[in-house]
């Protein structure tokens, strides 16, 4: 099997670590909401572009679709299999990881096409039902309304662990960049 980067998408679940050498032989991951202007979006898939064995389900509504040059550019120049469509409930069942985002106000020019765009995907309990059992669900928070509540209970539901592991992850970049050692390792590790 190929390698992946597995480091990027560890999320903790009841089940253990999600992600790994876990015999699958395309990750399949679905981003949905806000694809045009999210930059995380974009981030994800220029990060996940270095690695093997991938494929994204791009969900959205056409006005918030990702941008012709991460297509072209970033997916179609790398080889990556993607899919675009409107539908998060066709596609749950094929997803590997579901990254969720929020269609943003302060991205629109007048508030009536927010208004039109801003439930176009809302992730629901009966919704995560038709996902897989070890399906991992991750948005970049603040959550608006896109996540309904009763989601936060499914052992799926990985982004407050993937909040609180960026805290981590910022900690020690900070750390590293001002010399700093970690005044909890022993003297050695330092």
């Amino acid at each position: 099997m190929t390698p992946r980067c597995s480091f990027f998408f560890q999320a903790e679940t009841g089940k253990g670590v999600l992600v790994g050498s876990v015999g699958l032989e395309i990750m399949t991951i679905g981003l949905c909401g806000d694809l045009k202007f999210g930059r995380t979006v974009h981030s994800l898939i220029k990060t996940m572009a270095r690695c093997k064995n991938i494929r994204f389900v791009l969900i959205s509504p056409e006005e918030l679709r990702v941008p012709d040059y991460i297509v072209k550019d970033v997916l179609e120049a790398n080889g990556i299999p993607y899919q675009e469509t409107r539908s998060l409930e066709e596609s749950m069942s094929e997803l590997d990881i579901l990254y969720m985002t929020r269609v943003q106000k302060e991205r629109f020019f007048n508030e009536e096409d927010y208004i039109r765009l801003k439930n176009s995907y809302i992730l629901t309990k009966e919704k995560m039902s038709l996902a897989k059992p070890d399906m991992a669900v991750l948005h970049p928070l603040p959550r608006v309304n896109e996540i309904a509540l009763d989601v936060d209970d499914d052992p799926r539901a990985a982004y407050f662990e993937q909040v609180q592991n960026g805290v981590y992850v910022r900690m020690a970049l900070i750390m590293t960049l001002l010399g700093l050692c970690d005044p909890k390792a022993p003297k050695e590790e330092n």
